[in-house]
């Protein structure tokens, strides 16, 4: 049997996102990719909202983020009121990923900023 490493942002996009404690606090919006690099900066994460109506995307470091084989899910260690208190914006006001964005976004979450 050979390992996937590699997946498709199609089948990224859409994907469950849970914390530690097994809660789903979201799933995967959008990816933003480095042009430069070609690496996954951040996983948008939908969160609140009802029927994706309302809700807001939450910016996480990809780095962050575990792929579980058991939930077909990614896992996180944050909680509900971490995740509430990032940095966020609605869909329709999707900001500026600029490097100062980016490393606000990093050190919100204690995450490396390698680029």
């Amino acid at each position: 049997m050979s390992l996937k490493t590699t997946i498709s942002s199609s089948r990224v996009e859409g994907t469950d996102v849970y914390n530690l404690a097994g809660e789903k606090l979201g799933a995967i919006d959008d990816l933003v990719i480095d042009k430069r690099t070609g690496h996954v900066r951040y996983a948008a994460l939908e969160f609140g909202g009802f029927l994706g109506m309302g809700s807001d995307r939450f910016p996480l470091p990809w780095s962050m983020l575990t792929y579980d084989t058991e939930k077909d899910g990614y896992v996180v260690n944050l909680d509900m009121e971490q995740l509430r208190s990032g940095p966020h914006y609605a869909k329709e006001d999707r900001p500026d990923y600029s490097d100062e964005y980016g490393r606000g976004v990093y050190d919100h979450y204690g995450a490396h900023w390698g680029v």
